[in-house]
C-alpha cells in the first residue's frame, strides 16, 4: 500500500463510501493487533454537518462498521470544541452520543484530557496514546488561513491554554510544528458540504465527496488545488513539510478516483452561490464540477469576469453541444475552449479562465 497515494470517491451514500475507502486503503491490515483506534472528527462547534462546519456522523459511523466487521471494537471519538464551546453539545447536535451508545465506543472530551509536552507543545495524552489515529477534518475555508482540513484538525487535541498560544504564535508555526508530533495513521476528509469562506459554517457548498491519505502535508497540498488555492497561500503546509510532517509533491500517479459524479443535482443557491450567478450557464451540473467552479471564481479578480460578455457553461446538458465560449469539465468539451476534467480541481479552471480572459 502506497503512503502516497491519494483516494477520492464521490456520492451520497456516505456511510458506504467510507467503508469503500477503507477497504481500498486495506485499513484493517495497517491496525496493530490489541491497540485503541481513535477518531478525530471537526466538532468545533454544536451545529449539524449540513451547516458545512463539522464531520458528518455518517462518517464516523461508516468506519465503526468496518472496524467491528474486521473485528476491531477498541474505539475512541475524541474531540475538543474550540475555546468557549462544549465538547458535550457538538457531540450531542453531531450525533456522536447516540453513535457512541449504539456501537458501544468510547467518547473522549480531551478538554478534561491529561496533557503531555511533546517538543514544546502541549498535547491530549488520549491522542497521543492511542495505537492507530484517524483523522476525520472537514474540507473548507477558514477566516484566517484561507484553508482548514487534515493538519489544522489536529489542534482539537490540544488543551485550551495551548490552542490560545497558537493563536499568540500566528497559527501557521504552530500548526505546522503539531503536524511532525501528532501526525495521523489514516485520514479521511469530509467533503460532503464544507462552507468555502468560513469555519464555523452557515454557507455550505456542495461538493460530495470523501477523500482518503496517509500524508496529511500531502492531502492538504491537494485540497488546495481543489480550493484554487496555491500550497503557498496556506504557511503551514510547508512549514509541517520542513518539519517532516509529510510531501506537498503532487503527480499524475498521485491521486486515485474510485468514480466519476454522475449526479444530475443542481446545487441549491444561497447566499455564497447567488454572487456568482451573472457568470455561469448551468445545465445539469453535479455538484462536485460546479463546487469547483465556485471555488475557482471565489479567488479570480472578478474585474476579468466582468468584462467577459458570455456565461462560463457547466453541465451534462452541454454533452455535444457546440457552444460559443468557455465550458467547464468533460461535458462541455463541444465548447470553443473547456478545462479537462470530471471535474476538474479549482486551480485548473482558475488557471484556464485566468488565461482566457486575459
Amino acid at each position: 500500500m502506497s503512503k502516497n497515494k491519494i483516494t477520492v470517491i464521490y456520492g451520497h451514500d456516505i456511510e458506504n463510501m467510507v467503508i469503500r475507502l477503507c477497504e481500498e486503503n486495506n485499513l484493517a491490515s495497517l491496525i496493530p493487533n490489541n491497540v485503541q483506534v481513535g477518531l478525530k472528527p471537526n466538532f468545533v462547534v454544536a451545529k449539524p454537518a449540513s451547516q458545512g462546519a463539522t464531520t458528518h456522523i455518517e462518517i464516523l459511523e461508516g468506519i465503526i462498521k468496518y472496524l467491528h466487521q474486521n473485528k476491531i471494537t477498541d474505539i475512541n471519538i475524541m474531540e475538543s470544541a474550540w475555546i468557549g464551546a462544549s465538547t458535550s453539545d457538538t457531540f450531542k447536535v453531531s450525533g456522536a452520543t447516540r453513535l457512541a451508545e449504539k456501537y458501544r465506543v468510547k467518547l473522549t472530551d480531551l478538554k478534561q484530557d491529561k496533557k503531555i509536552n511533546l517538543e514544546g507543545i502541549d498535547v491530549c495524552c488520549t491522542a497521543v496514546e492511542c495505537g492507530f489515529l484517524i483523522n476525520l477534518p472537514v474540507l473548507k475555508g477558514h477566516c484566517q488561513t484561507h484553508m482548514t482540513c487534515a493538519l489544522k484538525n489536529m489542534k482539537g487535541c490540544i488543551p485550551d491554554t495551548e490552542k490560545r498560544a497558537f493563536h499568540t504564535k500566528g497559527l501557521h508555526e504552530p500548526i505546522g510544528h503539531l503536524g511532525q508530533i501528532l501526525k495521523p495513521h489514516f485520514t479521511i476528509v469530509d467533503g460532503i458540504c464544507g462552507d468555502l469562506t468560513f469555519e464555523e459554517g452557515g454557507n455550505p457548498l456542495p461538493m460530495d465527496r470523501l477523500i482518503s491519505g496517509f500524508d496529511s502535508v500531502q492531502i492538504d497540498s491537494y485540497v488546495c488545488q481543489l480550493m484554487g488555492l496555491a500550497v503557498s497561500d496556506v504557511a503551514y503546509i510547508k512549514i509541517a513539510e520542513s518539519y517532516g510532517a509529510g510531501t506537498s509533491h503532487i503527480d499524475s500517479s498521485t491521486v486515485v478516483e474510485l468514480n466519476e459524479p454522475k449526479d444530475e443535482k443542481i446545487p441549491n443557491s444561497n447566499r455564497n452561490f447567488q454572487k456568482f450567478d451573472q457568470y455561469i450557464n448551468q445545465d445539469s451540473a453535479c455538484s462536485a464540477c460546479y463546487g469547483s467552479l465556485i471555488f475557482a471564481l471565489s479567488h479570480m479578480d472578478k474585474s476579468r469576469l466582468y468584462a467577459y460578455n458570455k456565461k462560463i457553461n457547466i453541465g451534462q446538458g452541454f454533452i455535444n453541444k457546440n457552444i460559443d465560449g468557455i465550458g467547464i469539465g468533460n461535458c462541455c468539451s463541444d465548447c470553443t475552449s473547456y478545462v479537462k476534467g470530471c471535474p476538474p480541481t479549482a486551480t485548473t479552471i482558475r488557471y484556464h479562465l485566468e488565461e482566457k480572459l486575459k
